[in-house]
């Protein structure tokens, strides 16, 4: 039985013809893969926890005392999105020594609230820059081992003296999957950043919606 011949398509062949820079942009793209998968899979849980606690904002305004509201929101919502909003304003708003005990009631509360809405936003949107950047940047990583692996190929060629088309044909094939790596890196980021940036923008209208009644109940207004 003859043995199988060698692949002249395969990744084990592009990686032992591969230079340093070729390995370290291979390397480069693995590191982003999982960063990216890593980020999104702590954020999707991330978001499924603020999501699951937004229906306690409801329970919040059901509640027959305000301490009762604070404690099921504080129970509910463990990643502090809508739960400091109340507690701040009532531990905060109608202090005196300060010189925000300057203002007055109504824009002390104004004041609290927006500084709360600010700390949860940040919360909320952390870790997306990453995702975008890993998007927008990974195909022309990818790229970029491609576009060196097809000149290293073409540089062997013309050391060699002989133009044969197999000889060219395989280690350009073999370049070019470098572009796929980065789309197969870029792809999931940009999606998973479109669908985390839809449930902020969800997360964050209601957290408006709430800091304005807790206005409303708090000046009587």
């Amino acid at each position: 039985m003859t043995p199988p011949a060698d692949n002249p398509f395969s990744l084990a062949r592009y990686w032992e013809q591969g230079d340093a820079i070729g390995h370290g942009v291979a390397y480069l793209l693995l590191a982003m893969s999982l960063a990216s998968w890593f980020f999104i899979f702590a954020k999707a849980f991330s978001t499924w926890r603020v999501r699951r606690a937004a229906g306690a904002v409801d329970a919040f305004w059901a509640a027959p005392t305000l301490d009762d509201g604070i404690a099921l929101l504080n129970l509910a919502d463990s990643e502090r999105v809508y739960a400091p909003l109340p507690l701040q304003v009532r531990a905060h708003a109608g202090t005196n020594a300060s010189i925000a005990g300057a203002m007055s009631r109504d824009e002390q509360i104004v004041r609290v609230l927006r500084q709360q809405i600010t700390r949860a936003t940040h919360r909320v949107e952390s870790g997306l820059t990453l995702l975008a950047s890993i998007g927008a940047t990974a195909p022309f990583v990818g790229l970029l081992g491609t576009v060196w692996g097809i000149y290293h190929a073409l540089a062997n060629v013309s050391a060699s003296g002989a133009m044969q088309i197999d000889k060219v044909a395989g280690p350009v094939g073999e370049s070019l999957v470098m572009t796929g790596f980065g789309l197969v890196v870029a792809i999931p980021a940009v999606l998973a950043y479109n669908a985390f940036n839809r449930f902020n923008r969800v997360t964050l209208a209601e957290l408006d919606g709430f800091a304005h009644d807790l206005r409303s109940y708090f000046t009587g207004k």
